[in-house]
């Protein structure tokens, strides 16, 4: 709390000096001249001139993994091994910062780093193994990262080895409190991983930040099968929970969609494969009572939903608002362009999910308007179903328009009149079937077309 209104504080200062600043510089005109004393901060005398040049000199020669260069420089100046350089670091790979920690824009295209961080970040293994044998540091961060987790965050398993060789700590946390396995989150970084199990390093330790997430639940939000599959042979909980009661299985389930890309992940697909097949509980609840089935229906992922209700995910479970998955997919039908829908409905309706409360089905017309088949398998799970005046008010007349047919085939169908003695056995069947429509209808001795008649198929008209 003190460091944070020191930083406030500070940034209020810098913030006053510059505008008086800048007024000035407007008053005075172009013409003004920099303020000597700020000119005379930036003046160097011969000294100090030499000591910045012989850092650049010693940093051009770890970018270039010049060995040789590096170590005569070791040898006939008295550089420090350890001097912290400020080097380029426009993706952040040798800083780590705290959550909710203020940074200047300035800092973030560069970073401090010791020449061994530097070689870490550039693969410069022969230049770092010069270093480490005149003794530089192993375990250092001056700008919130070890030697350790900017190799692992590059994915350079020569690296890890040759510090692990040296003792760098495996389960040191960087200032955002993650250990070196938090940084491995790509298939490069399998074999990194690997050592640093071998080494020791806890697969179930979680990060010492607002999140908790243990190694595997990163592994899972990336999308990282192999790593995955490592921690789980490794003893990894399958089921454990990070701060917001998450298991790994509902970041994988949540992360499976990219909203941006209005793409799927087969590799989250394939991370909840593992979980599951591991016995991962489809069932457990987060903070906010969602399990990993609330989060598949909110990204209409019908691959994901079958994949968890296989599994036994229950499709009646309620969040802390009282809502099934069903209302997560209602919410979400008309702004998932790439989403096949009526799967979605069509697996929650045949495991067993409870059905929208009749007088408020208008709301399914809102939401679903543009996609009949959804309608058509909403419609078809009821024996009978009156409309209300709100339900032609819920339909745009250009979506009407536009399926016309349908639409006709509902109005008439829907009346206060019993419909057709198909649909009441079919009504019939799944009530007796209960639960189980999805498991035992394939198993009736029916004709195909049959048996997808039952389990709601859509035909694209209602009778």
């Amino acid at each position: 709390m003190l460091s944070y209104f020191i930083v406030t504080i500070c940034s209020f200062i810098s913030n006053l000096l510059g505008a008086l600043w800048r007024t000035v510089s407007a008053t005075a005109g172009s013409a003004v001249q920099e303020p000597p004393a700020l000119a005379f901060m930036e003046e160097l005398n011969p000294r100090q001139q030499a000591a910045k040049q012989l850092k650049q000199s010693f940093l051009q020669a770890l970018l270039a993994n010049d060995a040789q260069e590096v170590l005569r420089i070791l040898h006939t100046s008295k550089l420090d091994i350890d001097t912290v350089l400020e080097v380029e670091d426009p993706g952040m790979v040798l800083a780590s910062y705290k959550q909710g920690y203020w940074l200047p824009g300035y800092k973030l295209e560069n970073s401090w780093a010791m020449g061994i961080h530097v070689c870490m970040m550039y693969g410069a293994v022969e230049t770092a193994l010069v270093l480490l044998q005149e003794g530089a540091a192993v375990n250092r961060m001056p700008n919130g990262k070890t030697p350790l987790h900017v190799a692992c965050d590059v994915s350079n398993s020569d690296c890890v080895m040759l510090l692990l060789a040296h003792g760098a700590k495996i389960s040191s946390l960087s200032l955002s409190g993650h250990t070196a396995l938090h940084y491995c989150i790509t298939r490069e970084s399998v074999d990194c991983a690997k050592q640093l199990i071998l080494k020791g390093a806890d697969v179930n330790m979680p990060s010492n930040n607002n999140d908790e997430d243990t190694p595997l639940h990163t592994a899972a939000r990336f999308a990282v099968p192999e790593l995955v599959a490592l921690y789980l042979a490794h003893g990894a909980s399958v089921d454990a929970v990070n701060s917001f009661q998450e298991t790994p299985l509902m970041t994988a389930a949540f992360w499976a969609f990219d909203s941006k890309e209005q793409i799927y992940s087969e590799n989250h697909h394939l991370v909840c494969r593992l979980l599951l097949d591991h016995k991962a509980d489809p069932n457990l609840q987060e903070e906010d009572n969602k399990t990993a089935l609330h989060k598949a229906a909110w990204n209409c992922d019908h691959v994901l939903m079958q994949m968890l209700l296989e599994a036994g995910a229950d499709t009646r479970a309620m969040d802390i608002n009282g809502c099934a998955p069903l209302q997560y997919l209602l919410k979400v039908t008309d702004v998932r362009p790439m989403a096949i829908p009526e799967l979605c409905y069509q697996l929650l309706l045949n495991h067993h999910a409870a059905r929208v409360y009749p007088p408020q089905f208008h709301k399914v017309l809102q939401s679903c308007h543009e996609y009949p088949r959804v309608l058509e398998i909403m419609v078809n799970c009821y024996e009978r179903l009156k409309p209300t005046r709100k339900w032609r008010a819920a339909i745009p007349d250009d979506c009407y328009k536009r399926h016309k047919d349908f639409y006709d085939s509902l109005f008439s169908v829907c009346t206060n009149t019993p419909r057709s003695l198909l649909h009441l056995t079919r009504c019939a069947i799944r009530a007796s079937l209960g639960g189980f429509c999805h498991s035992r209808v394939p198993q009736l001795l029916l004709p195909p077309r049959l048996k997808k008649y039952l389990l709601l198929t859509p035909e694209g008209l209602l009778y």
